[in-house]
């Protein structure tokens, strides 16, 4: 059956589409397995709680009528404000239209989230797009750049939120440096989500084709319940695709952890037991509780365009294993830096367990994609990085936890994790403090951070080692836990090049050289892995020990090999000791930039007149070791070998293989998106 909505519609309506429904939620209400909700363009100002889920080939369809046509948002508009003091206007606002949750009063908080500045999960939007909270109404009047932020020009726009409590008012005060808000579009977030269920289970909804905007939502660390202005809610099969998400305050799609009563942002609550340690009771708990591929999980992100929001565009623990996030653009994220933690990035999934992410187009975030914990079968192929550093001296803020960004984000996960045929052209390409990682034909222009360290939880003086699950492969079972080793790493047919460095990134990495958490390392290559063994070095250890009783050894608790071949250095990067055929051009100088043209954007380099003829097999599965703690292969979730002859763009490789991202020198020519 169909249902449609128009929001010009009057009251009352059927449903059918000479009377349809005013609201989505009227649809939501009534539709059911194969149904389909067909929205008119516009603007629908409601929390979408879809009642009824689909099944497997029979989803619960909301599609917009016109890609971007409908738009589902949790702001109001707010009129009526008074001029105050020059260029700051007042507006009160009845706390009634709140529902449960003020946002305006209810601060932003949780697990691993760096409360420095006060935050609230409410936002004031001018033409669309988020003011900066400031911490007074004094800082409103003075309208004083912020220098963390990535967009200075606008975070002069302030505003200040206190409560009336007589009144049962909330008063905001907004300085519109010039501009009348009555004549211009401001709004304030009202509601919590846009579209989500009330209870978990609800599979199988397909969301398409909307515009997606402005809800108050919440912190979302991996050990509470996780807010996301879009949420399947701990269910399985939700398709989410064509849909722009944007100016979430914190999280934009969330696939994340269900409630879990009395183990809810517990270390922040009760301090007790440390964040990790309640982190891995609630992967536990999970387990004893259903988690598995049958139940959660399996969802698809595809063709969406997500910007603007303060922590994560997609973000989850657990619950979006299995999942595939493809062909979006994710740009653009905590670019405000109002808000600083341990789960800010493009995308920050933990237990990604046979999660694809291919050819996304990520950019101009904190950092790009985190896989925190458990990336266990994950792979990373065919995507462009870029922007992904911080983008301009001015916006050093050492405050910030992560500190200057990068473009992928690999922590304390045993993998397998494969990262094959992508672009990474930021600053930092890469922050490694895990093992289990397979390199295959990436073009890397930017460096390695934190290899070898940021593995503990920083006890100043007591060990403080972080023991990670791993799972049976290609499930959610959890087959043991274990410290990071470190090493574990393979690298085949990838091409660094070494980018210039800029100022403020080479202060850093002076400041840096002794952290723990990121020794900011700007050099590009491989070499910071030469304090792990070759295979062969690693093996001998193990030589003469035979059953129990053997001689005490340290051989257990040493960094685990790693395997590099027919990888190429340029502009200065350097190979690790090891590894033997490096390609090391000490000549030529490689350029890399990115160029937009016709709209599609293209890699603009010489490097491919330099790129030696030497062209190796067609690499697979069995040409690299499994990962060690699980055991496990680099291969498709189902259990098959890869085959890496498809390039960045799709396109085949045929009989030899060039080292990176693509087939032939005419293909690194082609538009990239």
């Amino acid at each position: 059956m169909k249902y449609y909505v128009d929001a010009g519609a009057a009251d009352g309506g059927d449903g059918s589409e000479k009377n349809p429904f005013r609201t989505i939620q009227r649809a939501a209400d009534s539709a059911v397995a194969g149904d389909e909700v067909i929205v008119a363009p516009g603007i629908y100002r409601e929390s979408v709680v879809p009642k009824n889920g689909g099944e497997p080939g029979k989803p619960v369809v909301f599609r917009s009528e016109k890609i971007g046509g409908a738009h589902i948002t949790g702001a109001e508009e707010l009129k009526g404000w008074e001029r105050e003091d020059g260029d700051v206007f007042v507006a009160r606002v009845p706390n009634r239209i709140f529902g449960g949750r003020n946002p305006f009063s209810t601060s932003v908080s949780g697990d691993w989230f760096i409360a420095s500045d006060a935050a609230h999960i409410g936002d004031v939007f001018l033409n669309g797009k988020s003011m900066y909270e400031a911490r007074s109404l004094d800082e409103v009047r003075k309208a004083e750049v912020f220098v963390p932020s990535w967009e200075q020009d606008f975070s002069v726009f302030k505003w200040f939120a206190e409560q009336d409590e007589r009144a049962d008012e909330t008063v905001i005060h907004a300085n519109f440096r010039g501009k009348n808000p009555d004549s211009e579009n401001v709004e304030i977030s009202v509601r919590s989500f846009c579209f989500s269920p009330s209870r978990e289970g609800v599979g199988y909804i397909t969301l398409s084709g909307f515009m997606i905007s402005k809800a108050a939502t919440q912190w979302a660390p991996p050990t509470a319940f996780q807010e996301g202005m879009v949420a399947p809610r701990w269910s399985k099969g939700w398709v989410i695709e064509d849909c722009e998400i944007f100016e979430s305050k914190c999280v934009g799609i969330s696939l994340g952890k269900y409630f879990q009563r009395g183990n809810d942002n517990k270390w922040l609550i009760t301090k007790f037991k440390d964040g990790t340690q309640t982190q891995r009771d609630c992967v536990c708990r999970a387990v004893i509780d259903g988690w598995s591929r049958e139940t959660v999980g399996s969802h698809t992100i595809r063709r969406c365009d997500i910007h603007d929001c303060g922590q994560a565009g997609i973000a989850g623990n657990m619950g979006g294993a299995f999942s595939v996030i493809e062909g979006c653009r994710i740009h653009h994220i905590n670019n405000k830096q109002n808000l600083a933690g341990a789960e800010i990035g493009g995308i920050k999934l933990h237990a990604a367990i046979d999660v694809t992410f291919r050819r996304n187009d990520i950019h101009h975030c904190t950092r790009g994609i985190w896989l925190d914990w458990q990336a266990q079968g994950t792979r990373v192929t065919q995507n462009l990085f870029h922007s992904n550093t911080l983008p301009d001296e001015r916006n050093m803020n050492e405050a910030s936890m992560g500190g200057c960004g990068e473009d992928l984000f690999i922590e304390v996960s045993h993998g397998p994790t494969l990262v094959d045929n992508n672009i990474f052209l930021s600053d930092r390409a890469m922050k490694l403090p895990a093992q289990g990682v397979a390199l295959v034909h990436n073009l890397i222009a930017g460096s390695f951070t934190t290899v070898g360290r940021g593995v503990d939880n920083g006890s100043p003086t007591m060990p403080s080692p972080r023991y990670t699950p791993y799972h049976l492969p290609h499930r959610t079972e959890i087959a043991g836990f274990m410290t990071i080793l470190h090493g574990d790493f393979t690298f085949l047919s990838n091409i660094f090049v070494q980018k210039s460095v800029r100022p403020a990134l080479s202060e850093h990495e002076k400041r840096s050289r002794d952290n723990e958490w990121d020794d900011g390392n700007t050099s590009a290559g491989t070499f910071p892995f030469d304090f792990c063994p070759s295979f062969d070095e690693w093996k001998s250890a193990f030589g003469g020990y035979c059953g129990m009783g053997s001689s005490p050894s340290d051989r257990y608790y040493k960094p685990l090999p790693v395997w590099a071949c027919g990888n190429l250095y340029f502009n200065g990067a350097r190979p690790m000791e090891k590894e033997h055929d490096a390609y090391v051009d000490g000549t030529n100088h490689v350029t890399l930039s990115l160029e937009e043209k016709d709209g599609r954007l293209h890699l603009r380099t010489n490097l491919y007149g330099f790129v030696p003829d030497r062209a190796g097999k067609i690499l697979r599965t069995e040409d690299i070791a499994p990962a060690f703690e699980p055991e496990q292969r680099y291969e498709n979730s189902d259990g098959s070998a890869i085959v890496f002859d498809e390039d960045f763009l799709g396109r085949r490789r045929f009989g030899g293989a060039v080292a990176g991202p693509f087939a032939s020198a005419d293909d690194a020519a082609a538009p990239l998106f």
